[in-house]
């Protein structure tokens, strides 16, 4: 009967479609009733070092501290070239003084693997690596090593469940990745020495910008230990040997975007009307929409089978069609093409393909800046969707 209905509900053409179809995993969808007239543009065509515009640049740190409850004494500011470039910041400024365990699942935790061995070249380097939809081990994570992971998948759409396996009495830093978790996941701030993110992910801001917190711990390895490489401009985090702090007081090393800055600034009000919990509920009933629709579903499934470790924002999904898993990859990733085109063309979803190098699959945006009854409107449309192109 379970299996009739279905195929009864993807026979169907929908009639409703989302009022908003924005379901990219990044840049993500702006806030509900976003609009650029609402922005604050006197700032825009001054210097980026004149007073008003870097306090509007040191206010997007006090806001971000505020929401995200970050304690007082670790450092955050704006570095350039978005999460990438925070994090590559983090890792070529203090890794090599200690042996690094690397937690890896996905794309960008394999591309930081490639960046510490082929790139940075450490030696005493132990990789901890897992499939799409897994996790590795964490518990071996040795409290004497760094330790560099990403807490949410973007695409894989696995998350880290706990921060239990993280020692209290480390010796080595945690260089956690939350771009994808930041302003949609609890972050346990004592346990993290170097946590980076960017604007374009939960809060739907502009690319090009990356935040980049520091612990006490993470300042005293960068005052008290240096790399014998060469540091570009850009990733240069002291200057006469101590933290230059005017990196986390407003200035910046490079020239950011004052438009991006004030686009932020209004994803940051709304969210901080909303408070932390509310915006992290949001992302739940997201992934709780998805959930229901898939239960009710025989031809797709998550592509994390364990629910615990399931990404609320980037919601990664697998075919599990018998027709479907005959096909060859190539067939495959053609297939999810067709469908992902179909349903742009029907403007009800755009861009929720899954990630190039994922296992052929969709992937759907459950950020706070998405509504849940646009998640319960696209459901109906990926069942037509689906039927219309296997049928084809």
């Amino acid at each position: 009967m379970r299996k009739l209905q279905s195929f009864w509900r993807e026979q169907m053409k929908p009639t409703t479609k989302p009022a908003n179809p924005n379901f990219s995993s990044g840049p993500t969808s702006k806030r509900p009733g976003w609009s650029v007239d609402q922005l604050d543009l006197k700032i825009l065509g001054r210097s980026h070092r004149a007073k008003e515009p870097k306090a509007r640049i040191q206010k997007i740190s006090d806001d971000s501290r505020q929401l995200l409850g970050i304690p007082e004494d670790y450092l955050l500011g704006l570095v350039p070239a978005s999460d990438t470039g925070a994090f590559e910041m983090a890792m070529w400024t203090m890794l090599g003084a200690r042996p690094v365990d690397v937690f890896s699942w996905e794309s960008f935790g394999n591309g930081w693997v490639n960046d510490i061995t082929k790139q940075l070249k450490l030696e005493n380097t132990k990789l901890y690596n897992a499939e799409y939809g897994n996790l590795p081990n964490l518990s071996i994570a040795n409290p004497e090593h760094d330790i560099v992971f990403t807490w949410n998948g973007t695409t894989s759409g696995v998350r880290v469940p706990n921060d239990e396996w993280i020692s209290e009495h480390r010796k080595g830093l945690t260089l956690c990745d939350a771009t994808s978790a930041a302003f949609a996941m609890h972050l346990p701030w004592r346990k993290l020495d170097v946590i980076t993110w960017s604007w374009q992910k939960v809060l739907g801001g502009e690319g090009g910008h990356g935040m980049l917190a520091l612990s006490p711990r993470a300042v005293a390895r960068l005052e008290q230990w240096q790399p014998d490489r060469p540091l570009p401009k850009i990733f240069r985090l002291t200057k006469s040997g101590l933290v230059n702090k005017e990196i986390f007081s407003g200035a910046t090393i490079n020239t950011p975007s004052l438009l991006a800055v004030e686009d932020h600034l209004d994803a940051l009000k709304w969210a901080k009307d909303l408070g932390l919990e509310k915006l992290i509920k949001r992302s739940l009933d997201n992934l709780d929409a998805i959930a229901s629709w898939i239960n009710q579903s025989s031809w797709i499934s998550f592509l994390a089978e364990d629910e615990t470790i399931r990404s609320s924002t980037s919601i990664c999904m697998k075919i599990v069609d018998p027709w479907f898993a005959a096909k060859t990859t190539a067939m495959q990733r053609d297939i999810i093409k067709q469908l992902v085109s179909l349903l742009e063309s029907e403007s009800v979803a755009y861009d929720i393909g899954g990630y190039r190098d994922a296992p052929p699959g969709l992937r759907i945006w459950g950020g706070g800046t998405v509504e849940t009854r646009d998640i319960k409107l696209l459901t109906p449309w990926l069942d037509w969707g689906w039927l219309k192109v296997k049928n084809n």
